[in-house]
């Protein structure tokens, strides 16, 4: 039977199916005993609830008949030999051991898709308030990318670059914003779109660990983005009002005059700039204002955001208008008006040291060049996500984003290309540079104006991003893949923590006070997240999935890979060292989520590309043999055919240990398989449910695998089912793993034994290789370490699997202390040291260091008093001639009495009690030699004999209980008709 616990109530999923009544899932044995030594509880974070079974008779198919095979896999006439039991050629067929030298959900916590946490500023999405492309996204889109650079660093930035390069600055910059808009689009009209703007896109395409760590790196950037708007406004206001200044600085520059008669002379200007501590003081309290406004209710703020784009038009237009209509002030203003003469000395750059405040001095601390006009400039272009920012506010997505942040970045594109020309053509490289407010200056009619509206749409801008970013946080939040930051989702509508927390992050860049230094720091982070939107893009293009059908056509996935190689160069243009940063501080996010995080399958990229890899890999394959150097352990790992386990355990935790231990460095995966009895259609959910259960259980053991229920009449056509149909190609579990039905007789439990056999059979005829775990309660867990020797009785020829075996349990931390050794089981008339010889060379050439022992055995007759053996063997020896003898008479008076040939588990059987006898000595040697040589072993190994054709099911595991008697652990092993190991390189 399987485990009961679950991740969700499994009364309500019952209630959901419409009153139609289940049968619940029942055991495999009647009765089943409590194991005496496993983990008491689960982790915390696996919250399971126990589902009501109730007990049901099981009926057990009639036992396979059993099959001698050869060493090649054919049925074949059993050889005679002194091992009879094992049926297999021995290790003493020296030829055959050289021969072996050839070259062989429910998921948890999918996003909650019905919470839907908007990043965009207003209130939640309801029908009256949903937004058209107009009010929805182009104007926000536009105000935000026409903002604070634009009025008080663009006159700056052309200054130094000149027109000539100013121009392929903003070519540059908008190229990448551009790209990205084609790639945004694609992704945005490719189905519908709920609130967490980017963060959505992205993590919905390429997955939750790159989204997660992405989108808290667009946070921050947006966070930041908050200081640099508020500076701005501060910057502003300090040089429109300098007696509001409390630590007012000024700046003298000299520079060099050259008379009409050719005398030079020095020139010694005074400049008065904001003082750092006035930026620092004066942006504390705008900040903590703006979010006094925030905790207000986004309803308000969505009321007056739109009146933010009012200064924004005007102030625009009263810049062009002064620009057009001449020269403003006295002629040494160094504001010349539209001059060709102006154009042309404007043209080249001028690129020069400066001080941190951006005026010029030969001694200043900042050289700047392209690279560093890049990081500056950059943020001026950025703000296309605003409008998918809303994406949960709009009526239709599909249509408003692509349409309203196309727009907005051409129309905002082509202001900024006629603004380099105009303002290079407009005054001196002198008053450029040292003109901070050049643009109020030239404006018509006078510069107050402009200063109230740089003002008004700095703390627009600012109060957005106040806004947005706490609601980026939450919506990711939301996801709940990263538990920490449970505590900032959103509650009641309203992500009061997050604010708090963004309001932190705005103050500490804040503090620091320096534009300059703000916005590469801006710009890393929104590159970040641009070329996260650009691959997502390529890699749904490339893969194109039946389900990537956008309805956007104008993009292409070389357009996508352009936009996010771009947005990789500029990163690097700008600063190498914030490049390494920031993408150092999304690895670590990224690393944070894939271990911490909870597992969701949002149906991203990346799923489908490892999909169709998959499936290369698998069409590569084939269905031909695996050569031995490639060959993997796919372990079949049936969870619980004999034993009871706790109601909330779907799997011995023990079991799922040893899978681990069958793994070389975690490489591997493992198929848990358990099987209900009763009708498929009355336990399919049960199933489901089921499996869910295991899948977590697993995880939580971090097991590497998948689960599978299978619902059959019994166990035995359960397994069967499963053995022939189970995987795909080479990909086709390998080894069936279970545990040793100790309890059997215990309990009682006489249907076992023809399961155990019939299993067995199987796996033989589907030429699967078996290992059977006995002491699985007493195997150790991960941290248990063991000492002593790892001992192989090697008795017949597996391809190696068995050396395999003992060669990944010591790379694995509990056995890396043991040694090997090999005992090599050989008859009285074998060359001992020949044999020796022989298997020293072969474990040589395999690279494996293990000290064999080869143990000559009597035969038979020549032993028959059974002397030298251990006394406990010699107990459980006559112990089981007793029980077999007892069982044979009851044959055999059943049959008398019914008039019929001797019958067990259904069929016919031919009992030869002289083989019965060699079957029981055989076992009795081996148990004997094993206390003898291997009773402080860490675990021993051995050889899985096959069941003796047409003998009881009942006799074969009385063989099986002798031969395992009093070994507290132990692994029977048996190889499947392929080499596992080679000695070729």
């Amino acid at each position: 039977m399987m485990g009961n616990g679950e991740i969700e109530s499994a009364d309500d999923e019952m209630s959901s199916m419409g009153g139609q009544n289940h049968r619940p899932m029942v055991s495999h044995e009647g009765s089943d005993v409590q194991m005496l030594s496993m983990e008491s509880r689960l982790s915390p974070e696996i919250p399971l609830k126990p589902i009501r079974i109730p007990s049901k008779s099981v009926i057990f198919p009639n036992t396979m008949e059993g099959f001698s095979h050869g060493h090649d896999g054919s049925n074949t006439v059993q050889r005679e030999s002194k091992l009879e039991l094992f049926g297999f050629d021995s290790l003493v067929n020296i030829l055959g051991l050289k021969r072996m030298t050839g070259e062989h959900v429910q998921t948890p916590s999918c996003p909650r898709d019905g919470e839907d946490i908007s990043i965009a500023l207003g209130s939640p999405e309801v029908a009256s308030s949903k937004l058209g492309t107009m009010m929805g996204v182009f104007v926000p889109c536009f105000q935000n990318i026409l903002g604070i650079i634009y009025y008080i660093r663009f006159t700056w930035i052309v200054g130094m670059a000149g027109i000539g390069e100013g121009l392929l600055l903003v070519a540059f910059c908008g190229s990448c914003t551009f790209l990205t808009t084609i790639s945004l689009s694609a992704i945005a009209t490719n189905g519908a779109m709920k609130g967490g703007g980017p963060y959505y896109l992205i993590g919905r395409s390429l997955g939750p660990e790159v989204g997660v760590s992405i989108g808290l790196c667009f946070f921050l950037g947006n966070a930041i983005a908050g200081a640099m708007y508020v500076l701005g406004a501060v910057e502003t206001f300090l040089d429109a009002v300098p007696a509001a200044g409390l630590f007012r600085e000024t700046v003298t520059l000299i520079t060099n005059s050259t008379a009409a008669d050719g005398t030079i002379t020095e020139v010694m200007t005074t400049i008065s700039t904001p003082s750092l501590h006035d930026l620092q003081v004066y942006g504390v309290i705008v900040t903590i204002l703006l979010c006094f406004v925030v905790f207000g209710g986004v309803k308000m703020i969505n009321r007056v955001a739109p009146a933010f784009l009012i200064p924004v038009l005007f102030s625009l237009s009263c810049i062009f208008i002064g620009a057009l209509s001449g020269p403003k002030g006295d002629g040494s203003s160094g504001i010349t008006g539209l001059r060709l003469k102006t154009f042309k000395e404007n043209w080249s750059s001028d690129y020069q040291f400066t001080t941190n405040a951006g005026i010029p001095d030969p001694e200043g601390p900042i050289y700047w060049n392209f690279n560093a006009l890049v990081g500056l400039f950059f943020p001026a272009v950025t703000g296309i996500m605003a409008g998918s920012n809303r994406s949960a506010s709009l009526k239709d997505t599909q249509r408003s984003i692509p349409i309203g942040t196309l727009s907005a970045t051409l129309i905002t594109s082509f202001l900024y290309f006629i603004s380099v020309i105009l303002f290079g053509s407009l005054a001196t490289r002198e008053e450029l540079l040292t003109n901070r407010l050049l643009t109020a200056e030239v404006a018509w009619p006078f510069p107050a104006i402009i200063y109230a509206g740089i003002v008004l749409s700095t703390l627009g801008a600012a109060l957005q991003s106040l806004t947005g970013a706490p609601r980026l946080l939450a919506a990711i939040a939301n996801d709940d893949i990263l538990p920490v930051l449970k505590y900032f989702m959103a509650t009641e509508g309203e992500p009061h923590l997050a604010t708090l927390f963004t309001a932190f992050v705005c103050i500490c860049c804040v503090i620091i006070g320096n534009l300059d230094l703000i916005t590469p720091t801006i710009t890393m982070f929104f590159l970040l997240c641009y070329a996260g939107v650009n691959l997502s893009s390529f890699l749904l293009d490339l893969l194109d999935a039946p389900s990537w059908r956008p309805r956007w056509k104008f993009h292409h996935w070389s357009l996508s890979l352009l936009g996010a190689s771009l947005c990789i160069v500029i990163m690097f243009l700008i600063s190498w060292l914030f490049t390494v940063v920031s993408l150092a501080l999304a690895s670590l996010i990224y690393y944070y989520v894939s271990k911490k995080g909870k597992a969701g399958d949002w149906g991203d990229g990346f799923k489908s590309a490892y999909f169709q890899l998959a499936l290369r890999s698998l069409r590569s394959l084939g269905a031909n043999q695996v050569h031995p150097k490639n060959w993997y352990p796919i372990p079949l790992i049936f969870c619980r055919p004999w034993g009871k386990l706790p109601e909330n355990v779907p799997c011995h935790p023990k079991l799922a240990d040893f899978a681990n231990c069958m793994k070389k460095k975690g490489r591997g995966m493992s198929i848990f398989v358990s099987i209900i009895d009763g009708d498929y259609h009355e336990l399919a959910e049960d199933a489901k449910t089921i499996s869910r259960q295991l899948s977590t259980y697993i995880n939580y053991k971090r097991c590497e695998g998948v689960a599978e229920i299978i619902v059959a009449p019994t166990m035995s056509d359960g397994f069967r089912g499963i053995v022939q149909t189970m995987g795909l190609g080479n990909l086709k579990p390998n080894i069936i793993v279970m545990r040793y039905p100790e309890i059997w007789r215990r309990e009682n439990l006489f249907q076992i034994p023809s399961t155990f056999v019939s299993i067995i059979n199987d796996c033989i005829i589907a030429n699967k290789a078996v290992v059977i775990v006995k002491g699985l309660d007493e195997w150790p867990g991960e941290y248990q370490r063991q000492f002593g020797t790892i001992d192989l009785y090697w008795i017949v020829r597996d391809g190696g699997l068995m050396l395999l075996l003992s060669q990944l349990l010591l790379t694995k931390e509990s056995f890396e202390g043991c040694k090997i050794q090999v005992f090599c089981i050989a008859e009285e008339d074998t060359e001992a040291e020949v044999l020796m010889a022989d298997v020293k060379k072969f474990l040589y050439d395999l690279r494996m260091q293990a000290e064999v022992i080869v143990i000559p055995m009597k035969s038979w007759e020549s032993d028959s008093n059974h002397e030298g053996q251990q006394d406990e063997s010699m107990e459980a020896f006559t112990g089981a001639q007793r029980r077999i003898a007892k069982y044979l008479s009851d044959m055999k008076d059943a049959a008398k009495s019914e008039g019929r040939p001797l019958m067990a588990d259904g069929k016919p059987v031919i009992v030869n009690e002289q083989q019965v006898d060699k079957f029981l000595y055989t076992t009795l040697k081996l148990n004997s030699t094993i206390l003898g040589y291997s009773r402080m072993a860490a675990v021993v190994l051995v050889s899985l004999p096959p069941p003796p054709l047409n003998h009881p099911a009942y006799f074969y595991m009385e063989y099986m209980d002798l031969l395992v008697e009093n070994v507290p652990r132990m692994l029977i092993v048996k190889g499947y008709r392929r080499d596992v190991v080679t000695l070729f390189t």
